[in-house]
């Protein structure tokens, strides 16, 4: 039989419809290096946008394959709750781009791991089904243990940017065991979806903490709009 968009579309693909892809919101160049967030405009290479040159992240780079807004949504909602990790091949090719640059400088890929709670809930943990595949397009090595999520946070949504970093503060570790994974690596890390950023960071001064040489960050969409960088 032909194949099936993965979005229930016209038969004949075996990625999105034409309409569906059309309505996705793709992030090129140019874009702010420290956080991925598109710009109007080319202010050159290697340029952070207001709120990354106000608040550093532990991570050096980011980069994400798309925005997220009511089109991509509903995609990582079905990746991340609906038991839809057919998905997870199709936006590790999306990122296979979108961080190509992030991609070519690593020694390894990590996923933002969930909470064992969550993760026994949801069976499954999305970023990690993205960045397995992600790894083999990149020929890379797979650490899906680098990390723990060692206390369950509460979810991030309706936090301001200070709310986050409070609730993931120090919710991230690198098991003893695991520290030789990490140490002297450069490590991208992989999640579905960046707003403030305060998850990625609190992953990323783990890993530096356990001895990693870098961290960035690659993600499948984030939110366009500047967070706040209140303390």
């Amino acid at each position: 039989m032909p194949p099936q968009a993965l979005d229930g579309g016209s038969v004949g693909s075996p990625g999105l419809g034409a309409e569906a892809w059309s309505r996705i919101t793709f992030i090129a160049d140019p874009a702010c290096d420290g956080c991925g967030a598109p710009f109007d405009f080319d202010p050159g290479p290697g340029v952070a946008c207001p709120t990354c040159a106000a608040r550093p992240k532990a991570f050096a780079r980011a980069r994400a394959a798309c925005l997220y807004d009511e089109h991509s949504r509903n995609l990582i909602l079905q990746l991340k709750h609906a038991d839809r990790t057919d998905l997870a091949p199709l936006m590790a090719r999306w990122l296979s781009r979108a961080a190509a640059d992030l991609l070519a400088e690593a020694d390894a890929i990590a996923p933002v791991p969930l909470h064992s709670s969550r993760l026994f809930a949801r069976r499954y943990d999305q970023a990690a089904e993205v960045a397995r595949p992600l790894a083999r397009l990149a020929n890379l090595p797979y650490l899906p243990d680098a990390l723990i999520r060692r206390r369950a946070t509460a979810t991030q949504g309706g936090k301001s940017g200070s709310g986050r970093r409070r609730n993931v503060a120090g919710a991230f570790a690198v098991p003893p065991g695991r520290r030789r994974q990490v140490e002297g690596r450069r490590i991208l890390l992989v999640d579905d979806v960046m707003t403030t950023g305060a998850t990625l960071d609190a992953c990323a001064r783990a890993l530096l903490g356990a001895g990693a040489a870098s961290v960035s960050a690659a993600v499948i969409a984030r939110v366009k709009e500047a967070p706040d960088v209140s303390m």
